[in-house]
Protein backbone atom coordinates (compact mmCIF):
# COMPACT_ATOMS: atom_id res chain seq x y z
CA UNK A 1 0.00 0.00 0.00
CA UNK A 2 2.87 2.39 0.69
CA UNK A 3 4.13 1.47 -2.69
CA UNK A 4 1.00 2.84 -4.34
CA UNK A 5 0.61 5.89 -2.44
CA UNK A 6 4.27 7.06 -2.91
CA UNK A 7 3.31 6.45 -7.19
CA UNK A 8 0.13 8.08 -6.84
CA UNK A 9 1.60 10.83 -4.94
CA UNK A 10 4.81 10.80 -7.51
CA UNK A 11 2.01 10.61 -10.61
CA UNK A 12 0.09 13.87 -8.98
CA UNK A 13 3.43 15.46 -8.98
CA UNK A 14 4.31 14.88 -12.17
CA UNK A 15 0.90 16.02 -13.41
CA UNK A 16 1.04 19.58 -11.81
CA UNK A 17 4.07 20.00 -13.20
CA UNK A 18 3.27 19.72 -16.63
CA UNK A 19 -0.04 21.43 -15.86
CA UNK A 20 2.07 24.36 -14.66
CA UNK A 21 4.97 23.76 -17.26
CA UNK A 22 1.31 23.74 -20.60
CA UNK A 23 0.21 27.52 -18.80
CA UNK A 24 3.84 29.03 -18.76
CA UNK A 25 4.22 28.36 -22.20
CA UNK A 26 0.86 27.37 -24.01
CA UNK A 27 1.71 25.67 -27.37
CA UNK A 28 4.62 24.70 -26.73
CA UNK A 29 4.95 20.67 -27.09
CA UNK A 30 8.65 20.23 -26.33
CA UNK A 31 12.24 20.92 -27.26
CA UNK A 32 12.21 18.35 -30.59
CA UNK A 33 15.64 18.43 -31.82
CA UNK A 34 19.00 20.03 -32.00
CA UNK A 35 20.58 21.69 -35.42
CA UNK A 36 24.04 20.68 -36.42
CA UNK A 37 26.13 22.53 -39.45
CA UNK A 38 28.58 19.65 -40.54
CA UNK A 39 31.63 20.44 -42.89
CA UNK A 40 31.72 16.79 -44.22
CA UNK A 41 27.90 15.33 -43.89
CA UNK A 42 29.12 11.37 -44.38
CA UNK A 43 31.84 11.26 -41.80
CA UNK A 44 29.26 13.02 -39.52
CA UNK A 45 26.11 10.74 -40.67
CA UNK A 46 28.49 7.40 -39.97
CA UNK A 47 29.68 9.09 -36.40
CA UNK A 48 26.03 9.57 -35.25
CA UNK A 49 24.87 5.99 -36.98
CA UNK A 50 27.74 3.89 -35.69
CA UNK A 51 29.27 5.70 -32.93
CA UNK A 52 26.31 7.36 -30.92
CA UNK A 53 23.82 4.65 -32.25
CA UNK A 54 21.45 7.11 -33.42
CA UNK A 55 19.19 5.26 -36.04
CA UNK A 56 18.54 7.63 -38.81
CA UNK A 57 14.72 9.03 -39.54
CA UNK A 58 14.74 10.57 -42.83
CA UNK A 59 16.87 12.72 -44.86
CA UNK A 60 16.46 15.29 -48.02
CA UNK A 61 18.99 15.50 -50.99
CA UNK A 62 19.25 18.10 -53.90
CA UNK A 63 19.66 17.63 -57.22
CA UNK A 64 22.64 16.26 -56.86
CA UNK A 65 21.22 13.17 -54.84
CA UNK A 66 23.65 14.42 -51.74
CA UNK A 67 21.78 14.95 -48.53
CA UNK A 68 21.83 18.36 -47.12
CA UNK A 69 19.46 17.62 -44.28
CA UNK A 70 19.55 14.47 -42.07
CA UNK A 71 17.36 13.94 -39.24
CA UNK A 72 18.60 11.60 -36.37
CA UNK A 73 16.21 9.92 -33.68
CA UNK A 74 18.15 9.90 -30.54
CA UNK A 75 14.57 9.22 -28.69
CA UNK A 76 11.04 8.70 -29.87
CA UNK A 77 10.80 12.13 -29.70
CA UNK A 78 13.73 14.15 -30.02
CA UNK A 79 16.20 14.27 -32.92
CA UNK A 80 19.81 15.75 -34.37
CA UNK A 81 19.28 17.43 -37.51
CA UNK A 82 22.39 17.74 -39.74
CA UNK A 83 22.88 20.34 -42.55
CA UNK A 84 25.97 21.20 -44.56
CA UNK A 85 28.00 24.06 -43.17
CA UNK A 86 27.90 26.96 -45.77
CA UNK A 87 29.58 30.49 -45.71
CA UNK A 88 26.08 31.48 -43.92
CA UNK A 89 26.34 28.58 -41.59
CA UNK A 90 29.40 27.83 -39.61
CA UNK A 91 30.37 24.17 -38.51
CA UNK A 92 28.55 23.66 -35.01
CA UNK A 93 25.68 23.99 -33.22
CA UNK A 94 23.76 25.93 -35.26
CA UNK A 95 20.16 26.01 -33.43
CA UNK A 96 17.53 24.17 -30.91
CA UNK A 97 13.83 23.59 -31.99
CA UNK A 98 10.85 23.76 -30.47
CA UNK A 99 7.80 21.81 -31.29
CA UNK A 100 4.86 23.92 -31.01
CA UNK A 101 1.34 22.86 -31.90
CA UNK A 102 -0.30 26.07 -33.50
CA UNK A 103 2.20 27.99 -35.14
CA UNK A 104 0.47 31.56 -34.68
CA UNK A 105 -0.98 31.51 -31.31
CA UNK A 106 2.76 30.79 -30.26
CA UNK A 107 4.23 33.58 -32.43
CA UNK A 108 1.67 35.86 -31.08
CA UNK A 109 2.44 34.79 -27.10
CA UNK A 110 5.93 35.32 -28.05
CA UNK A 111 5.69 38.90 -29.65
CA UNK A 112 3.43 39.67 -26.44
CA UNK A 113 6.80 39.05 -24.53
CA UNK A 114 9.25 40.98 -26.52
CA UNK A 115 10.38 38.78 -28.71
CA UNK A 116 10.40 39.07 -32.67
CA UNK A 117 9.34 35.58 -34.45
CA UNK A 118 10.23 35.89 -38.10
CA UNK A 119 7.43 35.74 -40.72
CA UNK A 120 6.67 32.01 -41.11
CA UNK A 121 7.58 29.74 -44.04
CA UNK A 122 7.25 26.22 -45.37
CA UNK A 123 10.46 24.79 -44.87
CA UNK A 124 11.97 21.52 -47.59
CA UNK A 125 10.82 18.84 -44.99
CA UNK A 126 6.69 21.20 -45.39
CA UNK A 127 7.22 22.18 -41.45
CA UNK A 128 5.53 25.07 -40.76
CA UNK A 129 8.55 27.54 -39.17
CA UNK A 130 9.63 30.62 -37.50
CA UNK A 131 12.44 31.68 -35.96
CA UNK A 132 13.57 34.09 -32.54
CA UNK A 133 17.38 34.74 -31.63
CA UNK A 134 18.32 34.84 -28.41
CA UNK A 135 20.53 38.07 -27.49
CA UNK A 136 23.42 36.19 -27.76
CA UNK A 137 22.34 35.37 -31.69
CA UNK A 138 21.19 31.86 -30.88
CA UNK A 139 18.80 30.45 -33.05
CA UNK A 140 15.49 29.17 -31.52
CA UNK A 141 13.68 27.34 -34.64
CA UNK A 142 9.95 27.09 -33.72
CA UNK A 143 8.47 23.88 -35.88
CA UNK A 144 4.72 22.90 -36.00
CA UNK A 145 4.82 19.47 -37.65
CA UNK A 146 1.57 19.05 -39.52
CA UNK A 147 0.65 15.42 -40.93
CA UNK A 148 2.42 15.89 -44.00
CA UNK A 149 5.42 16.76 -43.07
CA UNK A 150 8.95 14.28 -43.01
CA UNK A 151 8.70 15.50 -38.88
CA UNK A 152 5.56 14.50 -38.30
CA UNK A 153 5.51 11.25 -40.38
CA UNK A 154 8.56 10.39 -37.92
CA UNK A 155 7.06 11.17 -34.85
CA UNK A 156 3.93 9.56 -35.86
CA UNK A 157 6.23 6.19 -36.33
CA UNK A 158 5.28 6.22 -40.16
CA UNK A 159 8.94 6.71 -41.42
Amino acid sequence: MRGFTFFSSGALVAILIQAAIAQMNPGVIQLNHVGIAVADMDESIAFYTETMGYEEAFRVTNDADEPFLVYLRVSETTFVELTRANENSAPGLNHFGVQVADMESVRAMYEGRGAEPSETRRGSTQAILSNIFDPQGVRIELSEYPPDSLQGQALAGEL
